[in-house]
C-alpha cells in the first residue's frame, strides 16, 4: 500500500463530510487534502482512543517529531510521507500542524470551557488552522480567503460540537461555554446525565445562532475572485450547514443520539455546489 493509498483508506473509512468534497478535485490537490485530513484523523484518534493520557501525550509528541521530519523531507509515517511533497507546492507551514497537535493536547488537559473566548481558542486549534491549510491547497489569490477559511473552520467545529454533545459527555467532555450554561440554568450533571429540557434547548439555540453567525461571516469574507478555487470548502459548508439545520429541526435531541446525513445526501449537496459554483449557497448563508 502506498502512502497515498493509506491516506485514501483513512479518509474513506471515516465517512466524514470532508471526504465528499475531495472527490471532485484534480489529482494533486486531492492527494494533498486527503493526506491533510488523514493527519488530522491520526492525531485525533490518539486522543479519542486513549486509555492513558500519558501514553497519548507520548504519541502526540512523536507526531511533533514527524512534522519536523516532514518539513526536513525525511518522514517515515505514511501520512507524513504523503504530505511532504505538497509542502512546497502549496506553501504549507509547520505552525498550523503544531497547532492541530496542541488542540488535541487540550482534549487531554481540559474538559470544560469558561466562556466563548476560551472555547474559540480550542476551535481555532482544532479546525480554524485546518481551514487555513485547506484554503492554501485549494488555491487563493486574496489574503481575505485565509480569513474566510479559518472562520468557516470555526463554523464547522461549532456544528460538530452541537452534534456531538452527548458523545462528548460520555467521554467526560463538555464543549459548551460554562457561563452560558449557567445563564440558561443547565448544569454539568444535566449534560452528563442526558437530561433534555427546555433550558437545554435554549442553550443549544444560542450555540446554533453562534454557528450560523460564523457561517455568515465566512461567506461575507470570501472574495469573489477565489470562489471557484474554494468550491471544496463551500461543498463542505453546504453539508455541514444542512446538518446544523437538521439538528435544529429535530429540537436538538443530541444528548442520546447522533444526527447525521446519509452518504447520498452528502454527495448530492456537494455535487450541486460543484456544478453551480456555490453562488446560491453564498447568498443564502451570508443573508
Amino acid at each position: 500500500m502506498t502512502p497515498d493509498d493509506y491516506c485514501q483508506q483513512k479518509a474513506a473509512q471515516s465517512g466524514s463530510s470532508f471526504y465528499y468534497s475531495f472527490l471532485f478535485l484534480p489529482t494533486q490537490q486531492r492527494h494533498a487534502i486527503t493526506a491533510l485530513y488523514a493527519f488530522c484523523r491520526e492525531v485525533d484518534d490518539i486522543v479519542d482512543n486513549a486509555e492513558e493520557a500519558s501514553v497519548a501525550r507520548m504519541k502526540l509528541a512523536w507526531w511533533r517529531g514527524q512534522v519536523d521530519l516532514m518539513f526536513d523531507g525525511t518522514p517515515d509515517h505514511p501520512v507524513a510521507i504523503a504530505l511532504a511533497p505538497h509542502i512546497k507546492t502549496f506553501g504549507l507551514e509547520s505552525a498550523p500542524f503544531y497547532a492541530i497537535i496542541e488542540g488535541m493536547e487540550m482534549d487531554l488537559d481540559q474538559f470544560r470551557y469558561d466562556d466563548w473566548n476560551a472555547l474559540k481558542e480550542y476551535c481555532w486549534r482544532a479546525a480554524g488552522v485546518v481551514g487555513d491549510l485547506s484554503a492554501r491547497i485549494f488555491g487563493y489569490t486574496d489574503a481575505r480567503t485565509l480569513q474566510y477559511a479559518e472562520t468557516l473552520g470555526l463554523a464547522f467545529q461549532m456544528t460538530n460540537i452541537i452534534r456531538d454533545v452527548g458523545d462528548d459527555a460520555r467521554r467526560g467532555r463538555i464543549y459548551l461555554p460554562a457561563d452560558e450554561m449557567q445563564q440558561h440554568g443547565v448544569t454539568v450533571d444535566d449534560i452528563l446525565d442526558g437530561h433534555h429540557t427546555v433550558a437545554f434547548e435554549a442553550l443549544m439555540r444560542q450555540q446554533t445562532q453562534r454557528a450560523q453567525s460564523l457561517y455568515r461571516d465566512a461567506m461575507r469574507l470570501l472574495p469573489e475572485a477565489d470562489r471557484r478555487a474554494q468550491r471544496p470548502g463551500l461543498m463542505m459548508a453546504a453539508i455541514y450547514h444542512t446538518l446544523l439545520g437538521e439538528i435544529e429541526r429535530d429540537g436538538w435531541h443530541v444528548l442520546n443520539q447522533r444526527i447525521t446525513l446519509t452518504p447520498i445526501r452528502k454527495f448530492w449537496l456537494a455535487w450541486k455546489v460543484w456544478v453551480g459554483g456555490g453562488a446560491g449557497l453564498i447568498r443564502r448563508l451570508s443573508a
